[in-house]
């Protein structure tokens, strides 16, 4: 009755089946891992210490920002140059701007510094004159889909969108860094403004899609497994009832 296993037709189907069912085992088992490096990530930025606490490093001993770098307090040397407001930026609840300060660093790059953070209305503090060093959160260029960004064109001039070299690149005349600093201290009338969770690291939609594709492989290899028993089951039927007459 099962002679029909042996069939062409058959060889195809079972030969399907023996390769399908551990491509959706591994295809689940590598988005479970790539769900579980999040998690990982997740809690190693939960763990590490509070910037203000962190020892301070030059600026370009952290370049380029990556996971193990984010979050790092970086230190520069330089002159204040022009001054952005980045606008519909929230702290605590409550509706503000960031203040960003382009550091001319003595290797000649410009430095995007957010010395802090700005009640809608208030007038921003001018940066202060002459040599200064600062230190702060080492930070990732922002784009089009982090947390907080405006992508809506017409800004005023003195506003951003973005922080980022890409954002920078058309409105001042130097070689910007691809990277931004947060101020640990903030001058009197800002805010410091937290620094971010590198990408990759936060347990955000992304992350339980992950996890959701994990539980769709595995159906999958489920399906084909019980859809080949169906068809199995039902030929033999068939052949059984050839051979009664039926």
């Amino acid at each position: 009755m099962y002679r029909f296993l042996r069939t062409p037709r058959w060889w195809g189907i079972n030969v399907f089946v023996l390769l399908a069912i551990p491509f959706c085992v591994f295809m689940g088992t590598w988005q479970l891992g790539k769900f579980e490096d999040r998690v990982d990530s997740h809690r190693e930025a939960e763990q590490r210490p509070d910037p203000a606490t962190q020892r301070t490093e030059p600026l370009d001993s952290l370049l380029p920002v990556d996971k193990e770098t984010s979050g790092r307090v970086a230190q520069a040397s330089g002159r204040y140059g022009e001054q952005f407001l980045v606008p519909d930026r929230a702290l605590d609840g409550r509706s503000g701007s960031y203040v960003l300060t382009l550091l001319k660093t003595d290797g000649g790059k410009a430095l995007p510094v957010v010395r802090g953070w700005l009640p809608a209305g208030a007038a921003a503090p001018a940066p202060p004159s002459g040599e200064v060093t600062v230190s702060g959160a080492l930070q990732a260029s922002e784009n089009p889909g982090t947390k907080g960004v405006s992508t809506a064109g017409g800004l005023p001039a003195g506003q951003l969108g973005m922080i980022s070299a890409a954002a920078l690149v058309n409105v001042v005349p130097d070689d910007v860094y691809d990277a931004w600093i947060t101020l640990v201290d903030s001058p009197a009338g800002l805010t410091p403004v937290p620094a971010s969770a590198a990408a990759g690291t936060s347990l955000d939609m992304k992350a339980f899609q992950n996890l959701g594709y994990t539980a769709e492989w595995f159906v999958f290899a489920g399906f084909v497994l019980f859809m080949w028993f169906r068809l199995v089951r039902r030929e033999a039927e068939a052949s059984r009832d050839a051979a009664l007459g039926l």
